[in-house]
């Protein structure tokens, strides 16, 4: 199961004196120092990454950092870097970090150095159309070097502690899907994007979030002995805000904020440090896109964030020792380099660009094309790091709030946090399942080229390096089932589809040896299910419900013109299919049709939702024709229905009523020789499918009564 808090690591280190010799602190003692070294260009103007574009920024709005923690067991030591920049290249961390190396004793393999991913800095690394600040990037090696040998320099004993908390209010899935009439058009000329960033809220073209939330704020904290907080590292899932370059973006003033809170001076920058070290963001943002727009300034959202990290600090339990341990492993992968249809589209529009600065997003992606086609492969660096029972997996990509709890799911320690931009850049990573929906995050570009199963690839090591780091064996994702799941196992199913899924195309089945269900097409793992919350407004906390046992969140599908099938051994025409399924937001109510299910026989049971986004249902008996309920029930809520068929009746029940809405006969057989036919689900439905149930009988009106009371409770 995954966990569904989210880790806020804070670390609070004590400064000592640079000149404080190793060898004066008996062998074993637990050592941490820190330190603030400022990065804010001196010289204007200075080209800024984050956009499409380039900026350009004519002057410093706020001071930007590198913060630097060193942390010591007493055999081995271990540098955690965190740099004010929208991201770097592999090749200028791994600079620093040599420089580094040269300056103290830490091998570079005991270095992890990421950016916070403001927006609003000097552009460290070329990206789309932003060309590299050749000068600044120059600068900033030296400055992590200096960071990382002063932090090191400043170990003295300490001591150190984590816990996570949840703020699920300041982050929210910036990514949507959308409508099938609504799709975007590409860079290419094609409208290829079932998904993209940024809606506007409560836009009518909309169904709804594309993927979960990460809402983890993470917490490791370090002290001095006598208990002085000496530097704080936290961990948030949060992409950024959004401010005028050049600044820190919300991540400088959580810092302050955080210094203020626990009556350190310095504003987080010394002697007392604290960094926010950025989460898996990749599509979240702290808009949320189902409600209407708030009105909130950077200040108070940055302050608003601080206050529930400082919830976190006041309950952590310190260690007078923690083991410290890194893994890092290289991963070869390949980019999605252009055909030869796409090279011939983007040469004669890259021709044009003059001094190597598009103007376009077409310029920008026929450049890109010609920049992945004479790279073809490339190579990531990972780290899995364990301090104490704490992990964490560092990455250099924009990463999906999916993956990240995917690891955390995975992980044998009993917290963990991931870290995001570590140790280079290589663009977002989709899961693969999201390249079908397209969107900006899948356009092949430096900062979205890796092949479609790169993310895959990248858990799969991450999930060795963390077994390598802590000794033990990752956990395996398992469902929880709560009274609803127990009353429908208790009813012997030949198949219980939960639902819950994060990965993969074929659906846990709960039912030992049951039939195997394939999802192809369009489709998002891992949306709030019924029960649990709908992740948007006022019910944007999850939580546990009937489904899945506490504190397990209940998951659902997304079909966003995708389907399940099923091969049904031994077709009897006695059986009862029960599914909970959610038609979108009502923001995006249009009249759309899809099939909930065709069962073995060809009896179709299709939802129909109008533009007063309402529910209708209308049913097929293959060979007596069609018939539509009368009633009709909200699309934005979760629905109860069950399609029961008992000899050549069909008739379908919803929400709990023993009075089915629709009623037919049917005499359709199988041919006498037939030992399989296919179940079928989803064609086309656009919305979510849950807790998906078939019973080898028919149902009785008493016990689907009581299994809608069970979820209901």
């Amino acid at each position: 199961m995954f966990l569904q808090s989210r880790t806020i690591v804070c670390l609070v280190c004590f400064g000592v004196l640079p000149n404080q010799a190793r060898s004066v602190e008996p062998a074993g003692t637990f050592r941490a120092g820190a330190v603030a070294v400022e990065i804010t260009p001196t010289e204007f103007p200075r080209r800024v990454a984050g956009g499409f574009l380039e900026g350009r920024a004519e002057q410093a709005n706020d001071r930007l950092w590198v913060r630097s923690i060193a942390l010591d067991d007493g055999s081995q030591p271990l540098v955690l870097t965190v740099v004010d920049t929208c991201m770097m290249a592999q090749s200028l961390i791994d600079d620093a970090k040599r420089q580094a190396s040269e300056r103290c004793d830490v091998p570079v393999g005991r270095m992890m150095v990421s950016a916070t991913h403001t927006h609003s800095a000097p552009a460290a690394m070329g990206c789309l159309g932003t060309r590299l600040d050749e000068v600044y990037a120059a600068f900033l090696v030296g400055k992590i070097a200096d960071a990382i040998v002063q932090a090191h320099a400043k170990l003295q004993p300490a001591r150190i502690g984590w816990t996570a908390v949840e703020d699920w209010e300041h982050t929210h899935n910036r990514r949507w899907i959308r409508k099938p009439e609504s799709m975007v058009v590409d860079p290419f000329g094609n409208a290829t994007g079932r998904a993209h960033m940024h809606p506007g809220y409560l836009s009518s073209d909309i169904i709804g979030p594309s993927g979960p939330v990460d809402p983890t704020l993470s917490l490791v904290a370090v002290q001095s002995l006598d208990g002085q907080p000496l530097a704080v590292l936290a961990n948030y899932s949060q992409h950024y805000f959004g401010a005028a370059a050049v600044s820190a973006d919300y991540y400088g003033l959580f810092c302050k904020y955080i210094a203020e809170l626990l009556g350190q001076s310095g504003e987080g920058n010394g002697p007392f440090v604290v960094a926010l070290s950025q989460g898996t963001s990749g599509d979240l943002m702290w808009m949320d896109y189902g409600s209407p727009a708030k009105s909130i300034t950077i200040a108070e959202f940055a302050e608003a964030i601080a206050k529930v990290a400082e919830r976190g600090l006041s309950q952590i339990e310190y260690h007078d020792s923690a083991p410290l341990q890194m893994v890092e492993k290289k991963l070869s992968l390949d980019y999605r380099v252009p055909n030869a249809e796409r090279l011939a589209w983007a040469e004669p529009i890259a021709a044009q660009i003059e001094d190597d600065l598009p103007k376009s997003l077409p310029e920008v992606y026929a450049r890109e094309a010609l920049i992945l086609h004479q790279r073809q492969r490339t190579e990531l660096k990972l780290q899995a790091i364990r301090i104490g029972e704490l992990t964490i997996a560092t990455l250099p990509n924009e990463v999906y709030a999916l993956t990240g709890l995917k690891l955390r799911a995975r992980s044998p320690a009993t917290m963990h946090f991931n870290i995001e931009l570590a140790n280079g850049a290589e663009g977002y990573i989709p899961p693969p399942e999201q390249h079908t929906l397209g969107g900006y995050t899948t356009w092949p570009a430096r900062t979205a080229g890796l092949e479609v199963q790169a993310e895959s690839k990248i858990v799969e090591a991450l999930s060795s390096a963390l077994e390598e780091v802590t000794g033990q064996p990752i956990r395996t994702m398992q469902d929880e089932h709560g009274p609803y799941a127990l009353a429908v196992l208790a009813g012997k199913p030949l198949a219980y589809w939960r639902m819950n899924d994060a990965e993969g195309s074929t659906p846990r089945n709960a039912v030992e040896a049951g039939p195997v269900a394939h999802l192809t097409g369009g489709f998002a793992f891992y949306l709030p299910g019924v029960g649990s919350g709908s992740g948007i407004g006022s019910g944007e906390r999850l939580t546990a419900a009937a489904f899945s046992r506490d504190p397990v969140i209940n998951r659902a599908i997304h079909f966003a013109g995708g389907s399940m099938t099923a091969e049904i051994s031994q077709p009897s025409d006695h059986y009862t299919l029960a599914a909970w399924i959610w038609l979108g937001e009502p923001s995006g109510a249009s009249q759309r049709s899809g099939l909930i299910v065709r069962g073995p026989f060809g009896e179709k049971l299709i939802a129909h939702q109008d533009s007063e986004h309402r529910l209708r249902l209308e049913l097929v008996a293959a060979e007596v024709g069609i018939e539509f309920s009368q009633a009709t029930w909200p699309a934005e809520d979760w629905n109860f229905i069950v399609l029961v068929r008992e000899g050549n009746e069909v008739r379908v029940h919803v929400n709990g009523s023993p009075h089915p809405v629709l009623k037919s006969s049917i005499d359709s057989r199988l041919p006498a020789d037939a030992e399989f036919a296919e179940l079928r689900l989803a064609d086309e439905l656009q919305g979510k499918l849950d807790e998906v149930a078939l019973f080898p009988r028919a149902l009785s009106d008493t016990e689907l009564t009581q299994l809608w009371e069970t979820g209901m409770r």
